[in-house]
């Protein structure tokens, strides 16, 4: 056999080596950094005009990724009455000039006539960002409601800043549900038997990252984080919350897997989503 003879499998052994590197590395790009639109919607006696409502969470900036820009436009193309900001956009012990990266969206949002509502996580504490957060004209909800109105549909809105909760932490100490509005509670951190014991009408939480990486054919997410459970939704029976709907008595909790990849770009089958919140008459 001649020495060509021996390069020609060395060759294609290579090209295979870089057809399926290069397909890899595709799939890994398309799960981590493109940005997918989930739609979804709510309905109730107490909302008389449909309201649009942009909820974002968990970017966790970097200087990569999916920019500021990317969101922008999808909040454009929304063309939301709202919008909502659910916490941690950047990662604890970011640079200042990291940080920045979400006050210069948030300030983007504002600046486009949207109005934000925001809380934080267990992340983007810094009070020097909450400050600067506030100077955009956002409103920043740490144990703060406000009532809004957009046509004839009234919303009141609550928000909570927990990063955990103790086993007396109890909402109605610190919010009253109206009668005749739809009220929403946005907190970062799922706690759904606080939550569902609350009762809003509708509760938005975050922070899971929706698992960060989900089985296929249904079977849920590979990791918990909340209760530090591998594969919990085949070896257990208790509820996963994840990502997704949660149904109680008189409301519903759902959890964004939000934007970002912390601590590392290792999603799979669970793209970076941006959610479009529709809110209508029953």
């Amino acid at each position: 056999m001649s020495s060509k003879d021996n390069i020609k499998p060395k060759k294609h052994r290579f090209r295979r080596f870089l057809l399926f590197s290069s397909v890899l590395a595709a799939v890994w790009y398309y799960n981590n950094y493109t940005l997918k639109t989930v739609n979804i919607s709510d309905t109730s006696p107490e909302i008389v005009t449909p309201v649009r409502i942009a909820v974002i969470s968990d970017t966790h900036s970097t200087g990569h990724g999916i920019t500021n820009d990317m969101i922008l436009e999808h909040i454009r193309d929304a063309s939301p009455d709202l919008v909502f900001f659910l916490g941690d956009m950047y990662t604890r012990n970011s640079s200042w000039e990291t940080i920045r990266i979400p006050i210069e969206l948030t300030q983007n949002v504002v600046s486009e006539g949207y109005p934000v509502y925001f809380i934080t996580g267990d992340h983007d504490t810094s009070d020097r960002y909450k400050e600067a957060i506030a100077g955009t004209g956002a409103h920043l909800l740490d144990y703060k409601c406000e009532d809004v109105a957009v046509g004839d549909t009234r919303l009141h809105i609550m928000g909570i800043d927990n990063v955990y909760y103790s086993p007396t932490f109890d909402l109605t100490n610190e919010f009253s549900l109206e009668d005749g509005v739809y009220n929403i509670l946005l907190a970062h951190i799922p706690n759904y038997e606080k939550f569902a014991s609350f009762g809003a009408d509708l509760t938005l939480c975050a922070d899971t990252h929706g698992g960060m990486v989900q089985l296929p054919f249904g079977l849920g997410t590979f990791y918990d984080s909340l209760s530090g459970r591998f594969l919990p939704e085949i070896t257990g029976d208790e509820p996963v919350y994840d990502k997704g709907w949660f149904d109680y008595d008189g409301g519903r909790m759902f959890i964004t897997s939000g934007i970002g990849t912390s601590p590392a770009p290792v999603r799979l089958n669970n793209r970076p989503e941006f959610v479009i919140l529709d809110l209508l008459p029953q």
